[in-house]
């Protein structure tokens, strides 16, 4: 093999300054300490949950609120609110009371 062809097929895997092709390809399995070492010190057990999305980040978990919930009410409010008086201002642009 290759040994361009050793890094690419490792690459995803083990970080490059560890592994050189001369220490993957050597057979005595000596020189592989230093990977050893390496993921040794990785955390051991399951992944903590990934929180994605807007609802994950807003309904879920931990962070559970329904502020945004309020905030999505206020805005609509103020959103009509300000299309209900400009239409009002219209109205009496050329109409009085």
């Amino acid at each position: 093999m290759h040994a361009s062809l050793i890094r690419r097929q490792l690459g995803g895997l083990v970080p490059p300054k560890i592994a050189t092709p001369k220490i993957v390809s050597g057979g005595s399995g000596a020189g592989l300490s230093p990977l050893v070492e390496f993921y040794s010190k990785l955390p051991k057990g399951a992944a903590t949950p990934r929180v994605s999305g807007f609802k994950g980040r807003f309904f879920n978990g931990k962070n559970a609120s329904g502020a945004p919930l309020a905030g999505l009410i206020v805005t609509i409010f103020a959103i009509s609110y300000t299309l209900d008086y400009n239409m009002h201002l219209k109205h009496h642009k050329n109409h009085a009371h």
